[in-house]
């Protein structure tokens, strides 16, 4: 493997799926881009003759929409810049608190990390989309799935206020699990 040499950036994006290493190479000499995701080599060019633009690739299962912008910022300096779906990193991290959960959680010795897509109630457990059961109960509503033989249900009960809507509760072997911040 060659050594990466001419690394401008590292970006480490939590997607449903996972949380994805983002590495990008640029040759301001010889003109060459590389795009990894993962460790994985998505995109390479050699001999760009125009230094700045934009690389576009996808991440994750999901295949989220990337794009990394190259911008000259005087002299030979560059500025490089990650979105995600089409927001800048901050944006897209800004939304996706609102629109996801996420708990990390030991079973067994084995780390797993949960993430619950509130607009589709969609649950991810490390990287695969589980199969879930809904049920609307008196509260609110339960949504059940299974991690390695233990009972999990995702609990969404209204706040009762507005501005804070549904609150939703992992609750593994009737434990509940704090929301984890990533």
């Amino acid at each position: 493997l060659e050594k990466m040499t001419d690394l401008v950036a590292v970006w480490e994006v939590a997607l449903s799926d996972g949380v994805h290493k983002i590495e990008f190479e640029h040759g301001t000499t010889s003109g060459k881009r590389v795009v990894y995701v993962d460790g994985k080599e998505e995109i390479r060019r050699e001999w760009m003759f125009k230094l700045v633009g934009k690389e576009t690739f996808t991440v994750g299962a999901t295949k989220t929409k990337a794009a990394i912008n190259i911008d000259a910022v005087g002299g030979f300096a560059y500025e490089y810049t990650l979105e995600i779906n089409g927001k800048s990193l901050k944006q897209y991290i800004e939304n996706r608190l609102k629109t996801t959960n996420t708990w990390i959680l030991n079973l067994g010795g084995t780390d797993y990390r949960i993430v619950l897509e509130k607009d589709t109630m969609d649950v991810w457990c490390n990287g695969q989309k589980m199969e879930t059961a809904g049920e609307f109960v008196e509260d609110g509503t339960e949504t059940h799935f299974t991690v390695a033989d233990h009972s999990c249900c995702i609990k969404a009960v209204s706040s009762g206020k507005r501005k804070e809507g549904i609150i939703h509760t992992l609750i593994v072997d009737n434990r509940e699990i704090p929301e984890a911040v990533e």
